[in-house]
């Protein structure tokens, strides 16, 4: 339950960070494991469980087991991330760590049509995948002829820093400035003032309101409490039902690999409509692993799309979400399941590898104390 805030405050003390940080303060390194985690660094360190060096979990027979690649529960190690707290919880681990200068300089590189900027991508990530200095890429899609591809490099100085933790909003600065320099601990929390743009529903990106707000109540978790009691009160539902508005919340990070990128992306503009999406490409880390419930091809560049708001619709309950998971299976990318899920259990399984959870399942939780994948992430049981 260890934030990555409280990590990332003790790491950079050495001057150090771990390889993969989630953008949001609020996320927790155990609960990024066992779900999922990304960020401009996985590109080239991959998913947050790729990461990881040790697990210390606690299994539903009350047995605590410490999991390697190479010890006797390595199949439990390449088989946790993605499980969601079925097969057991984390209680202690050892993540990898990497040295980090003091400033990032950032470079925001607009595109106007989705081939040239998924293949800038692309090229981008090849190149510095491959390099020994440290590098960070991102993107922001405004709209289909307006797309920003960011690459943040280390740096030793910096002539000026830029400071999005109060007053100034960060993903606003991407459409207006080429160059941009932040201090390492601003640039990894770069996104969660704003919760990226989502803190538009909170009324906070209005320069009076924010003021009044504060800087202090400007971050994650404060915007997880709100969210928390609304979902307590169903208060949107009830706004919703008052004035005749149907709304579907499409809340989704789907991978999608790079060559078929540009293809989601015109489905998505046109049926789904959200704006602004976040882009973060990634790729397996090492080849050779695989890991059994979350498998991605190696050598294979995947571009993350994040996209996270309520769409008015006239269709039934789940249509939109549905849509998005049939055109995923198609283009062949994964879905990450801390979003609502509409999967038949059939192909559920199919597309999550029954067959490598059930024989985890037989082995670490014989009693089933813990709920299966399905029950817990579609049905919500």
């Amino acid at each position: 339950m260890t934030t990555y805030e409280k990590l990332v405050e003790e790491t950079l003390k050495y001057g150090l960070m771990p390889t993969v940080v989630p953008q949001l303060k609020s996320i927790t390194i155990g609960g990024a494991v066992s779900g999922g985690g990304i960020e401009s660094s996985s590109f080239k360190y991959g998913l947050v469980h790729e990461t990881i060096e040790e697990l210390e979990l606690l299994l539903g027979d009350g047995r605590i087991v410490i999991c390697r690649r190479n010890n006797k529960y390595k199949d439990l190690f390449y088989g946790f991330p993605n499980s969601y707290g079925t097969l057991g919880y984390v209680l202690r681990l050892k993540v990898r760590l990497v040295k980090v200068p003091s400033y990032i300089k950032l470079t925001h590189t607009k595109y106007t049509d989705a081939k040239s900027y998924f293949d800038a991508v692309n090229s981008a990530c090849k190149k510095y995948r491959k390099s020994k200095s440290l590098a960070f890429i991102d993107g922001s899609i405004f709209s289909e002829n307006e797309m920003y591809l960011t690459l943040a490099e280390g740096a030793g100085t910096a002539p000026y820093v830029s400071d999005y933790t109060y007053m100034n909003i960060y993903y606003k600065s991407i459409r207006n400035k080429t160059i941009d320099y932040m201090t390492i601990k601003d640039y990894i929390w770069r996104w969660d003032t704003d919760w990226f743009w989502c803190s538009k529903n909170f009324g906070v990106q209005n320069k009076f309101i924010r003021f009044l707000v504060g800087k202090r109540f400007l971050r994650s978790t404060t915007y997880w409490k709100i969210r928390a009691w609304a979902g307590r009160t169903k208060i949107l539902d009830k706004m919703d039902r008052f004035f005749a508005v149907k709304k579907e919340s499409v809340i989704q990070d789907v991978e999608i690999p790079v060559g078929n990128a540009a293809e989601f992306l015109r489905f998505f503009q046109k049926e789904i409509g959200i704006t602004p999406v976040w882009m973060c490409p990634t790729q397996p880390f090492d080849d050779k692993a695989k890991y059994d419930l979350y498998m991605m091809k190696p050598e294979t560049l995947y571009i993350n799309f994040g996209f996270w708001d309520v769409v008015k619709t006239g269709r039934e309950d789940g249509y939109l979400n549905k849509r998005i998971e049939s055109i995923v299976e198609k283009l062949r990318g994964k879905k990450s399941l801390y979003s609502t899920s509409y999967y038949e259990e059939k192909r559920f399984w199919e597309l999550y590898n029954k067959k490598n959870y059930d024989k985890l399942k037989r082995k670490y939780d014989a009693h089933h104390k813990f709920k299966t994948l399905y029950d817990k992430c579609v049905l919500r049981k």
